[in-house]
């Protein structure tokens, strides 16, 4: 009966590994598909030759793009900007979510349902446009961190990691002379660190792939960001195009490539966060 079971056991197991390898192997196809487009010629772009490798292999896509003057400096920008803008969210749902965690906060409720709220009412591009104008914020750094420094999920999460910590452990803390902001740094932020780290992920993704708030709050080309800069190299390769510029480049070329520089600093950054990944939504998991 053992053996059986064993067998019975062996068998689901090679089902599911094989039906995750496949899986897995598919989710990878486009994503080879896209390095291969970046680094093949155009005339096996243009005659629909390239699949999942390159065909008359070729750099140039992304020679143009690091020989761009801007682009170097918009990558390194686009890294400290990041950076900033994570530790600042971070904070910011720290300090949103800790207060909201204690149970004896007075007008907790309302303030938890006030932020919400703002999840499912938004007021749009014009009245956000008109606050960041009205703050003196266009064409400021400060226009691509401050709007977007609280996202009301990301601080639900957070909340609820800090409500799942044992309330002894804020007890204990209190008896041996530890005040609130004590009681954060030495206590729960370090119980909570995988959802701390987890969250610092979401907001660095969202940050380096966002170009709207470009578009719309930024004039100064200093202030572009990398996928700003993508979009214009895109932009500048599709006009010449159309203008019958010779060219060895298509749009396809410089959007691929795009796509490839655009998605590596996230696969440096993600090996190193994974592992936090899973605990850290389940300790911000809402508890039944």
């Amino acid at each position: 009966m053992a053996e059986l079971k064993s067998k019975s056991d062996r068998r689901f197991q090679l089902f599911w590994n094989t039906a995750f390898i496949i899986i897995s192997i598919v989710a990878l196809i486009p994503i080879f598909r896209v390095i291969s487009m970046s680094l093949s010629s155009k005339d096996a772009i243009l005659g629909g030759k390239v699949f999942l490798y390159p065909i008359q292999f070729t750099t140039e896509a992304y020679v143009r793009a690091f020989k761009s003057g801007s682009f170097l400096s918009a990558f390194v920008y686009s890294v400290f900007l990041m950076l900033g803008s994570t530790a600042v969210c971070i904070v910011m749902t720290i300090a949103a979510a800790y207060p909201l965690s204690k149970k004896n906060l007075k007008g907790g409720t309302i303030i938890m349902t006030m932020f919400v709220l703002t999840m499912y009412l938004d007021p749009g591009i014009i009245p956000k446009y008109l606050n960041v104008k009205d703050f003196k914020l266009i064409d400021t750094v400060w226009a691509l961190i401050i709007p977007e420094a609280l996202s009301a999920y990301n601080m639900i999460i957070m909340c609820t990691a800090f409500k799942g910590l044992d309330s002894s452990l804020y007890e204990a803390a209190k008896i041996d002379g530890c005040n609130e902001i004590q009681t954060l740094f030495k206590v729960a932020l370090p119980l909570v660190y995988p959802t701390l780290a987890t969250l610092a992920l979401f907001y660095a993704v969202g940050r380096w792939n966002r170009l709207s708030d470009v578009l719309y709050y930024v004039n100064s080309s200093r202030l572009y960001t990398v996928q700003m800069i993508l979009k214009q190299l895109i932009e500048s390769v599709a006009i010449s195009q159309q203008e019958g510029v010779a060219s060895q480049l298509v749009a396809d070329n410089i959007k691929s490539a795009s796509i490839v520089i655009s998605m590596t600093p996230m696969l440096i950054a993600y090996p190193f966060i994974q592992k936090y990944f899973t605990k850290g939504i389940m300790l911000g998991a809402v508890k039944g």
